[in-house]
C-alpha cells in the first residue's frame, strides 16, 4: 500500500526506464515490403503512401543495399507486371518481375532476406487471388484449381533466389499445396511464412494503388477472413500448422492485436504482424499535417505490436524506425 509501493520509481530516470523496459524493438524485428514493376530508373510515389515507391529492379537493388545498410534484416517483394491475364502468368513466369528481383538482390546482396509474397491478384486480369468460375462476377475464386497457380508461383520464386515464401490468398489449403511443390523441387529447406490470419480490411486501400491489384468487381470476402472473428483465427492457423507452415501472419496489425496476442498464445512459431498500407497512411498524413509527432508515434506502434506478441513486424516504417533506433 501507498507510500510504501511507489512505481514512481522505476520511472524516474531515462536509462532506469531503459532498464526495467519490458519490450524493446529492434532492428531485427523489421522487414521492409518493396514494389517492383518493369522499366530502368524508374521510380514512381505511391500518393496515398507517402515515401513509398513502385520501383525498377536497378531501383529495387539500391533500395536493398540501403535496407541492409540500416540493419533491417529482410525485405517482402510485390509485384506489378507488364501485362496481366486469367492464368496469372506474370506471377509464376521465370523472368516474372518478383524473379527478377529476387535474383538482382541475392546477387547485390546476398546476406538480406528476401520474401516473396505469393499471391495472384496483381497478377490477375479482374484482381482476384486465382481462377474464377467464368461468368461468375461475385469474386468467388475456385479454391483449388487455384492451389496449382499457387504451387508454380513458389517454386519459380525459389529457383530465381527468395529465402522465404510468403502465401497471402487465403486459400484452403494452400500451405499443404506450396510445401508440396517446394519440396518436390528440391526446395525442402525453403520456409513457409503463411498468411494465416489475413481479414478482409478496409485499411488495405493504399496497397492496392500501390500494386495495381483492385478487383475490377466484386469483392475478397468470400476468402479473406471477418473482421468480426476471432476463434476464426486460431482455426486457420491451426491448419496451417498442420500444413507445414515454418512462420505465421497477422493481417492486418493495428485493429488486430488482440488476434496478434491470441495467435502467439496458441503457437509455438514465429508470429509476424503487417502493419499495412492505410495504418502507415494515416501516420504519414497526419503527421505531414502537424498533427502528431511522426517518430513518436511510429515508435510507439510498432512496440505495441511487438508487446501484443509479434516477433516479425511488416511495415512501410521500417527504415525510418531503423534510423530512430
Amino acid at each position: 500500500m501507498f507510500p510504501t509501493h511507489r512505481p514512481r520509481r522505476l520511472r524516474s530516470h531515462n536509462q532506469l526506464r531503459r532498464m526495467v523496459r519490458e519490450t524493446v524493438l529492434t532492428t531485427n524485428d523489421l522487414i521492409y515490403p518493396l514494389f517492383a514493376v518493369p522499366g530502368k530508373s524508374v521510380a514512381n510515389e505511391v500518393k496515398s503512401m507517402p515515401g513509398v515507391f513502385q520501383l525498377s529492379v536497378d531501383k529495387i537493388v539500391e533500395e536493398a543495399k540501403q535496407v541492409f545498410d540500416l540493419g533491417i534484416p529482410a525485405v517482402i517483394l510485390f509485384g506489378i507486371p507488364e501485362d496481366k491475364d486469367v492464368e496469372a502468368t506474370g506471377a509464376w513466369h521465370d523472368c516474372g518481375i518478383v524473379q527478377q528481383a529476387s535474383t538482382a538482390i541475392k546477387e547485390a546482396v546476398p546476406d538480406l532476406i528476401v520474401i516473396a509474397d505469393t499471391c495472384l491478384c496483381e497478377y490477375t486480369s479482374h484482381g482476384h487471388c486465382g481462377y474464377l468460375e467464368v461468368g461468375d462476377l461475385s469474386g468467388r475464386v475456385l479454391n483449388d484449381p487455384t492451389l496449382d497457380l499457387l504451387k508454380k508461383t513458389a517454386v519459380s520464386q525459389a529457383k530465381a533466389g527468395a529465402d522465404i515464401i510468403a502465401p497471402s490468398g487465403m486459400m484452403d489449403g494452400f500451405v499443404q499445396a506450396i510445401r508440396e511443390g517446394l519440396d518436390e523441387a528440391g526446395f525442402q529447406d525453403t520456409p513457409i511464412l503463411s498468411y494465416a490470419a489475413k481479414y478482409s480490411s478496409a485499411y488495405y486501400g493504399p496497397f492496392r494503388d500501390a500494386a495495381d491489384s483492385s478487383p475490377q468487381f466484386g469483392d475478397r470476402r468470400t476468402y479473406q477472413m471477418d473482421p468480426g472473428n476471432s476463434d476464426e483465427a486460431i482455426k486457420e492457423i491451426g491448419l496451417d500448422i498442420a500444413e507445414g507452415a515454418d512462420m505465421l501472419m497477422v493481417k492486418p496489425a493495428l485493429s488486430y492485436m488482440d488476434i496478434i496476442w491470441r495467435v502467439k498464445q496458441a503457437c509455438n512459431l514465429p508470429v509476424a504482424a503487417y502493419n499495412v498500407s492505410g495504418e502507415y497512411s494515416m501516420i504519414k498524413a497526419a503527421a505531414l499535417n502537424g498533427w502528431i509527432d511522426e517518430e513518436r508515434v511510429v515508435m510507439e506502434t510498432l512496440t505495441s505490436f511487438k508487446r501484443a506478441g509479434a516477433d516479425l513486424i511488416l511495415t512501410y516504417h521500417a527504415k525510418d524506425a531503423a534510423r530512430w533506433l
